[in-house]
């Protein structure tokens, strides 16, 4: 074989290997946009063909499952979806452990197992298991660090870390019940942890929207930097225009920086959307948040008739879905209805929304502006 003909065929083989590279990234790339696009179907269609195609690689399995983690994130109250996701995650990891006992330096197999605990522990979390949160935080760790090692070029790693370093510092004290469990694992660096999450925003390959919606949320909930959070809510809902959870943020962002006619706009358009149709849009709690803020511009601009609809729906959900205790929802809205009742000189139907407040939990100072519109009507 001469030199010429053995460079055409190594040539020829490395055309091979960039296509179905290029096809597998293809195929994951499309599958995650669909999941985030809440395209269930279409997704599991996707990482189906993917698992068919290359049936010795996790990937297709792990975002199989993450199918079911959005479906879970819709609406988080519900479990009715938690035993299937966690199935699913021990399917990711059982074949990862057979592809580890092949070679212990398989990058992929590495990665998606320490991805698959990393999210098992997330569930845990967020369902305060507390204790098998930490076993999965202290077993996911060491073997993304391992992935980490082998292929430091790999961004997508970053987001285990940042989401650990952001958490390990932050939810400690949020949660002191948990402080003796951080005992047995590694500090947190919460600013490390925003560094990291930023650099998988910015450069992820398959885990940069992931990171922007921690980014979001962090910023949020414990940063209280509504403006940074904003700007991840606009990435991703013009990504992703049809996502519910994606809109919700977006809006709620808008009426914690004040700008409550952004925030009705953004929920309006999630009430249109459930009318149509659109998959995951019909959740109670979704629908019951864009209710209030729609009533409270509404307020805001003395529209009152329509506020006083959306206000009577938001408490009518709130009674179906309030499981520990009257929300915040159902307790400002019965206060609003009984000002707009005064507003009105219905002044029989006033009092009696405010008696109301008064048999519920404190929340804010709800009962000291109840006991104030009860002795003296309000007037804007």
């Amino acid at each position: 074989m001469t030199k010429s003909f053995q460079y055409l065929i190594f040539f020829l083989l490395i055309i091979e290997i960039r296509a179905q590279d290029a096809r597998f990234d293809s195929l994951v790339n499309s599958g995650i946009k669909q999941i985030y696009n809440i395209k269930f179907p279409k997704a599991e269609q996707t990482f189906r063909s993917l698992i068919a195609d290359y049936p010795d690689h996790p990937a297709g399995r792990f975002f199989l499952s993450m199918i079911d983690w959005w479906k879970i994130l819709l609406d988080f109250d519900s479990e009715e979806h938690d035993e299937i996701f966690l199935q699913k995650l021990e399917d990711v990891i059982f074949q990862c452990d057979n592809l580890l006992k092949k070679n212990p330096e398989n990058v992929d197999a590495l990665f998606f197992k320490g991805g698959a605990i990393g999210f098992r522990g997330r569930l845990r979390a967020n369902r305060k298991s507390w204790l098998k949160a930490a076993d999965d935080g202290r077993d996911a760790l060491p073997i993304v660090e391992r992935a980490a090692n082998l292929k430091p070029d790999n961004v997508d790693v970053q987001l285990g870390f940042g989401i650990y370093n952001y958490y390990a510092e932050v939810i400690p004290e949020e949660y002191p019940i948990i402080k003796p469990l951080m005992l047995f694992l590694p500090s947190g660096d919460k600013k490390k942890g925003i560094e990291q999450l930023k650099n998988t925003a910015e450069n992820g390959k398959y885990a940069r929207y992931e990171a922007q919606y921690f980014l979001m949320t962090l910023y949020y909930n414990y940063e209280n930097n509504p403006y940074r959070a904003e700007e991840y809510a606009e990435t991703l809902t013009k990504e992703f225009p049809d996502n519910p959870v994606f809109q919700r943020w977006r809006g709620r962002i808008a009426a914690k920086k004040g700008d409550y006619f952004a925030a009705a706009s953004v929920f309006q358009n999630v009430i249109d959307k459930m009318k149509l149709g659109y998959p995951g849009y019909d959740v109670p709690k979704t629908i019951r948040e864009a209710d209030y803020y729609i009533a409270y511009q509404y307020f805001n601009t003395n529209k009152l008739d329509s506020a006083i609809h959306y206000f009577r729906d938001c408490v009518k959900i709130s009674r179906r879905i309030d499981k520990e205790g009257e929300s915040g929802f159902q307790i400002n809205s019965l206060l609003y209805i009984g000002m707009i009742n005064d507003l009105w000189g219905n002044r029989e139907a006033a009092i009696s929304s405010y008696k109301k407040i008064l048999d519920m939990d404190e929340y804010g100072n709800s009962h000291k502006l109840a006991e104030g519109y009860i002795e003296k009507p309000f007037k804007k």
